[in-house]
């Protein structure tokens, strides 16, 4: 479960969002500048809420009336940003690997090759990312993120620096690691046609407020893209 209730001011730019979700795939919707980024990077800790809580599955990661803030690397929260941001000078194995060691976990070989089958990353593990599709290294950084054992992904635009084909070679991928992974995400879009095919609840953004939540109908108003 995950419980967000906070304010934030970014200049001119006010975010006020409140919402509870137990969604497999909580989509945060709306145009952009309407503060979906903000509002993940404060669910990472990587931004403070000037005011208000966040809470997942029981433990609060941000309290500001009692001055509790949780730093980034103590939250085990998975984030895939839109550029994939994969080490150039590893190959795939050791940009996978990264995230388990900075996290201090054992080795899993077995969960390597459940992760490396389900994103079908197999047999480019001794590849630069130079040498990769953007699809591809969507899909790495997907792995990376997953094998570092996290209790949340985080997914901020995922397929918005990809074109219409590698977007679609990609969404199977996402929805196969929403079906089988069995880990929460949140996933940040300003696509309604990517929100119908991903999201299990969606928090719909205008202008830095929460202005509609609930099932995937919350979209039945928005056009296609």
């Amino acid at each position: 479960m995950l419980r967000v209730e906070v304010t934030k001011q970014l200049g001119e730019f006010a975010l006020e969002a409140a919402f509870e979700s137990e969604g497999r795939v909580t989509g945060l919707f709306g145009a952009s500048g309407s503060g979906k980024t903000s509002l993940v990077n404060m669910i990472a800790g990587l931004v403070r809420p000037d005011h208000g809580t966040i809470v997942l599955d029981g433990e609060t990661l941000d309290d500001t009336k009692r001055g509790l803030h949780v730093p980034t690397y103590r939250r085990r929260i998975g984030y895939v940003f839109q550029d994939a941001r994969l080490f150039p000078h590893l190959d795939v194995l050791h940009n996978l690997d990264y995230g388990r060691r900075m996290n201090r976990l054992e080795e899993d070989t077995a969960q390597r090759k459940r992760v490396t089958d389900l994103l079908d990353i197999g047999h480019l593990l001794d590849r630069r990312p130079g040498k990769l599709s953007g699809g591809e290294r969507q899909r790495v950084a997907l792995g990376r993120a997953l094998l570092a054992k996290p209790r949340l992904l985080l997914l901020d635009e995922p397929l918005g620096a990809l074109d219409e084909g590698r977007r679609a070679e990609i969404l199977p991928y996402l929805v196969r690691l929403r079906d089988e992974a069995r880990i929460p995400m949140v996933y940040v879009s300003h696509d309604a046609a990517e929100m119908r095919q991903l999201a299990t609840q969606i928090v719909l953004l205008r202008q830095g407020r929460v202005t509609s939540f609930g099932g995937v109908k919350v979209l039945s108003s928005m056009p296609t893209q």
